[in-house]
């Protein structure tokens, strides 16, 4: 089992440049529960399922357990056991100036959005942002998967440009 504090700032994307040089995987992940304080996550990524447990949110910190699951155990719990379609994305994950970003190109019912997370090990760290880093939408709660997963993107009336737009005027 990982425990830890996870730390993390997520950003809108507003540029390619993270499509240079970064591996992809392909990510699928549902919800088993959540109440609004806790959520438990089954992700497949590529051929590992991992189950998640975060709970305790203080702005962009919240605590985070995963313990690794057999294969036949996550696809069970992926397929049958959450309620909902999973989530589909494409993560890239690009190194920028001594840190690892996750760039995450949403499929499926959240088809065109795309997020880009950065952690940290403590809440005031200093991050230099790439240029295809947009407005910052850490403290937003649309954009936590367990949202989109509720709450897909195609059903929110509004494009993406315009969602960019909104974010940065707030």
């Amino acid at each position: 089992m990982a425990s830890q504090t996870e730390i993390e700032r997520k950003f809108l994307v507003v540029g390619d440049g993270w499509r240079d040089g970064g591996k992809a995987v392909r990510i699928r992940q549902g919800y088993v529960s959540n109440d609004g304080a806790v959520s438990v996550r089954i992700r497949q990524k590529g051929e590992r399922f991992v189950l998640t447990i975060k709970a305790g949110r203080e702005g962009i910190a919240r605590t985070e357990l995963e313990w690794e699951v057999p294969a036949a155990d996550g696809a069970l719990l992926l397929d049958e056991v959450c309620t909902r379609a999973p989530i589909d994305k494409t993560r890239t994950v690009v190194e920028y100036e001594g840190r690892q970003w996750e760039v995450d190109e949403f499929a499926g019912a959240n088809r065109g959005l795309f997020l880009a997370e950065v952690e940290l090990e403590a809440v005031d760290a200093e991050v230099a942002l790439p240029d295809w880093v947009g407005p910052e939408v850490s403290r937003d709660d649309r954009f936590f998967n367990v949202y989109l997963y509720e709450n897909p993107f195609e059903g929110w009336g509004v494009d993406y440009a315009d969602l960019v737009r909104q974010a940065a005027e707030s």
